[in-house]
């Protein structure tokens, strides 16, 4: 995007040049071809006739200060005997009211029409009155005076409808992100609230029994509660995302000692590993880190049959390594094609331009390593 403004506005600057150097050729070759210089005046007029064809270059970025210095420059050179039209002073009315300044330009075109007839009579030898009028309509005609300044503000009305309409379609998009967001969030609380709830219930009863009657409560018991709970917790803190546009606080790297602990509820012997001073991490990559090592457990736990893993989190400058070993019986070049979950991986890491890695090792058992860059934004 700003490769193509940038080349935009350079072929912009290439057409104000050649818009300006046109009308200076232009109305040199008139003015010679009529009266070529002969004394200090006639070089004055043409200096003018130079200076204000050349100021449009400058049109778009200072319309107002080109409208005067064009103006000023045609009074100059018809005050100097040189009998040119005042086209310069035309393309700076089109481009000052093109860009809204239309009382200013008023009020410049009616000095202009005042002040082209006091320029005829102000050198010798003086000409009737009549014949400065004929010299100021000739320079200036009323009809292309219109026209210019009509042309600019038709122009200006129609980038301000485009503005309008691309500004109205940008909050269409936003309305209707809204609403797909919000149902979502009844699609997920009626869909999965309720049996995560009746989970969770039934797990505190089961484990609230045992306990009563002095039993031992079985371990996996004690894990679908724990796991049934943040379950609970994740999924309202998602619906309040949802439902608030995203402004409520996400899971993140401070919550990962009790995604490990509920791990070994589960049965595996997790271990947690920080090393580095944490860097100022963006809201993203806490989130992205979170899931990442809540997926790599959660497969470790399905799928691995293994009784250990370990998660290290090593912070860098630049970055946050992640890296979840486990011992099981994945092994290389065996048939483990990617997951739902493994997927979501990459398009996390792709979306903050991190890296990941996710392969069986050679010593068997599987490793999933991923780099977030700490200055990265979704």
């Amino acid at each position: 995007m700003g490769e193509r403004c940038g080349r935009i506005l350079r072929l912009a600057a290439v057409r104000d040049w050649v818009i300006a150097v046109g009308v200076t050729a232009v109305l040199l070759v008139a003015g010679l071809s009529a009266a070529p210089p002969t004394t200090a005046v006639g070089l004055f007029g043409y200096a003018c006739v130079v200076t204000g064809g050349l100021a449009l270059v400058a049109r778009r970025r200072a319309p107002v200060a080109v409208l005067v210095v064009t103006g000023v420059c045609a009074v100059g050179y018809q005050a100097a005997g040189i009998e040119v039209p005042a086209v310069a002073f035309l393309f700076a009315v089109y481009a000052a009211v093109r860009a809204g300044h239309r009382a200013v330009t008023v009020v410049a075109a009616v000095a202009m029409l005042v002040s082209l007839p006091l320029a005829a009579l102000a050198l010798p030898p003086t000409p009737p009155v009549g014949e400065a009028l004929a010299q100021a309509r000739d320079a200036l005609e009323v009809a292309w005076l219109v026209a210019a300044g009509a042309a600019g503000e038709a122009l200006r009305q129609a980038e301000r409808r485009a503005e309008e309409a691309e500004r109205t379609r940008e909050e269409t998009a936003l309305r209707r992100a809204d609403e797909e967001r919000l149902r979502i969030a009844r699609e997920l609380h009626d869909s999965l609230t309720h049996q995560i709830s009746i989970i969770k219930v039934q797990a505190e009863v089961a484990v609230h029994l045992a306990g009563r009657r002095g039993e031992p409560v079985p371990e996996a018991l004690v894990a679908i509660r724990e796991a049934s709970r943040a379950a609970t917790r994740e999924l309202r803190a998602t619906l309040e995302a949802l439902r608030a546009d995203g402004t409520t606080t996400s899971p993140g790297l401070d919550q990962l000692p009790d995604l490990v602990r509920r791990a070994r509820l589960a049965g595996v012997d997790a271990t947690l590993t920080i090393d580095g001073q944490r860097p100022d991490v963006p809201e993203a990559v806490h989130l992205a880190a979170y899931r990442i090592v809540q997926e790599a457990l959660t497969n470790i736990t399905r799928h691995a049959s293994t009784a250990s893993a370990s998660v290290r989190i090593d912070y860098r400058p630049d970055a946050v390594a992640i890296r979840v070993d486990d011992d099981g019986e994945a092994v290389p070049g065996g048939s483990t094609a990617p997951g739902v979950g493994l997927l979501g991986m990459r398009e996390r890491v792709a979306a903050l331009g991190g890296l990941l890695h996710a392969e069986a090792r050679d010593g068997g058992g599987f490793t999933v390593h991923a780099e977030l860059p700490v200055g990265a934004t979704p």
